[in-house]
């Protein structure tokens, strides 16, 4: 039987070792065959291609929480919560929470999917996602007191209309604790 202190040890060592593929620094944790399969976007004005990202082209910007009324399109109907996001993708983000457990150290876990509604260089699209988040708060019972956070963002694949039809790929956020808001980062294939 382990005691309190190895099974303290045993948590968090798993928790490290499973957020290490999450570092924006670092692969991913699907390793580097996730390196997204897609057509159809170019470079997008992006000729920062690197050896990880292979031919993927890359994205960044930031995103906030909406206010009530700034995103009303019909696919996020029913949403928990939605983002307004800026930097390449420029639009709605719609995030469909499916699960999420607090432990009692204070780490959370949520689990969902989400549609994105917007504009990449100027043309129209949609695609949808499916999403990690996880996180530590000082109360986490009540989602109060965040102390760091990130989520991993996976394009179905398939479900891109518009300018993201064909599109596969992946961004990650880090949650900026002190502004509130969340910069992104990724790469999309086409």
């Amino acid at each position: 039987m382990l005691g309190n202190t190895r099974l303290l040890a045993l948590c968090t060592s798993a928790a490290l070792a499973l957020s290490a593929g999450c570092s924006p620094d670092s692969q991913t944790v699907a390793g580097p065959d996730a390196q997204f399969e897609q057509k159809g976007l170019g470079t997008g004005g992006h000729t920062e291609i690197s050896l990880f990202t292979g031919e993927a082209t890359q994205i960044s910007g930031v995103g906030f929480f909406a206010q009530p009324g700034e995103c009303n399109d019909p696919e996020g109907q029913g949403s928990d919560y939605a983002l307004i996001m800026t930097g390449d993708l420029e639009g709605c983000h719609y995030t469909f929470v499916e699960t999420a457990r607090c432990s009692a150290g204070g780490a959370y876990s949520e689990t969902g999917t989400e549609t994105f509604v917007g504009l990449y260089n100027g043309a129209p699209g949609t695609f949808k996602t499916t999403y990690l988040f996880t996180a530590k708060y000082k109360d986490c019972a009540n989602l109060v007191g965040e102390i760091a956070g990130r989520c991993q963002h996976p394009i179905i694949a398939g479900s891109g209309e518009g300018v993201f039809e064909g599109v596969t790929g992946r961004f990650d956020m880090q949650d900026d604790i002190e502004t509130g808001n969340f910069p992104y980062r990724g790469h999309f294939r086409s």
